[in-house]
């Protein structure tokens, strides 16, 4: 699968409709880069305008600045908006909630303004104008599901419905956690949680969460971020489901399910 860079269409005089923006755990985590291939799949598939920046994307600085480095933050910032605005890029889609969220609503004040788009929603207008046709009687048929919202992309940017409506085209059964839509749990990482060890405490809030999901019956939890991936994988790990409990990206059940 040949993956196009923003510099290659540059150098051919072209610039991509959207700008795929792969995000750190997209790039480098094992079980993240499985999301970005299923999403790429997609993106090939359904015949969109697409490139990637490569080697000249940053992270974007989510976890730096909510450790608290706002100095570094805004080095990293600056150097994403000068190649992102260099290219004449209007349009970015990801997959990370993190990585939309700041380069939707902190990247405007330093000069750096975009449409950004969640993956999700993304998908859910690929759905919606029939560019995404699933497969009849597909893989996840009346088979249980529930979704973990992830914090910024629920309660920071009020995306409830994309990627409910996503997995609902899937014709799966849908069933909710207790705590879901704006009062939806946090799954541990953000923050920049992810990256340190947890203070004392008498659980694990992603341990809590997990059993909140597997506690639904499903036999999916579906999750649209990289972070709370791992968080919920962790937590099927420890109470030993991994059997029966798969935790999968809203675009890894889409890519399983398209025609």
């Amino acid at each position: 699968m040949l993956v196009p860079t923003v510099a290659e269409m540059f150098a051919s005089g072209q610039t991509p409709e959207v700008l795929f923006w792969v995000g750190c755990a997209g790039s480098f985590d094992q079980r993240a880069q499985k999301i970005t291939k299923a999403f790429v799949t997609i993106l090939d598939k359904v015949g969109v305008n697409y490139a990637i920046l490569g080697k000249e994307e940053m992270c974007t600085g989510d976890p730096v600045r909510r450790a608290g480095n706002e100095f570094m933050f805004q080095m990293m910032a600056y150097q994403n908006i000068q190649v992102l605005n260099n290219y004449g890029i209007k349009k970015i889609v990801t997959a990370c909630p993190h990585c939309f969220n700041t380069i939707k609503n902190e990247y405007p004040e330093l000069g750096g303004s975009y449409e950004v788009i969640h993956h999700t929603t993304f998908l859910q207008q690929l759905i919606d104008e029939g560019k995404i046709r699933l497969k009849e009687g597909g893989s996840y048929k009346g088979r249980r599901i529930t979704y973990h919202d992830s914090c910024y992309l629920g309660r920071a940017n009020d995306i409830y419905e994309a990627p409910r409506k996503v997995l609902e085209a899937l014709e799966a059964e849908l069933v909710e956690m207790k705590r879901c839509r704006s009062k939806g749990l946090c799954c541990g990482a953000g923050g920049a949680q992810m990256f340190k060890e947890e203070e004392k405490g008498t659980t694990r809030i992603n341990i809590d969460r997990s059993d909140e999901a597997i506690g639904t019956g499903a036999e999916v939890i579906a999750a649209a971020c990289p972070f709370c991936n791992t968080m919920l994988t962790d937590g099927v790990k420890l109470a030993e489901k991994e059997e029966g409990v798969k935790v999968l990206d809203v675009a890894e059940l889409v890519a399983l399910s398209m025609e």
